[in-house]
């Protein structure tokens, strides 16, 4: 799909320019092709070939970017893929001993007069 495109916008290139020199020169190149002047019908022909060639240009730039992001996200994939396996080698899984917490010595209250208790209203 690549080279379409290429081809494409060569051929769109010397199609305008080719048409452009012709009507710039008109009065030299018009009598060496027969015509005598140019006919709205004429024009319209020219510019709808130059339409349909700047379509077919657009519509191939368009699936060669296509693939060529798909190829690329393809990579981005396989890419963090060998992130992962490295980082997997690098660290390996090992199981990690909790630590145990020791535990807090708790007062008793010997007082034995009951914790404070906040009331909102």
């Amino acid at each position: 799909m690549k080279k379409f495109h290429q081809f494409a916008q060569i051929a769109l290139l010397i199609f305008f320019v080719a048409y452009l020199i012709f009507f710039m020169a008109f009065n030299t190149l018009g009598s060496m092709f027969g015509m005598e002047e140019i006919t709205s019908d004429g024009l319209v022909k020219i510019f709808l070939a130059g339409l349909v060639l700047v379509l077919l240009t657009w519509a191939g730039a368009y699936f060669a970017m296509k693939s060529q992001s798909d190829q690329l996200s393809k990579k981005e994939v396989e890419m963090n893929k060998l992130k992962a396996k490295l980082y997997d080698l690098e660290h390996p899984d090992t199981p990690s001993t909790p630590k145990s917490k020791e535990p807090k010595p708790t007062d008793p209250d010997s007082s034995g007069i009951k914790p404070r208790q906040n009331f909102t209203e």
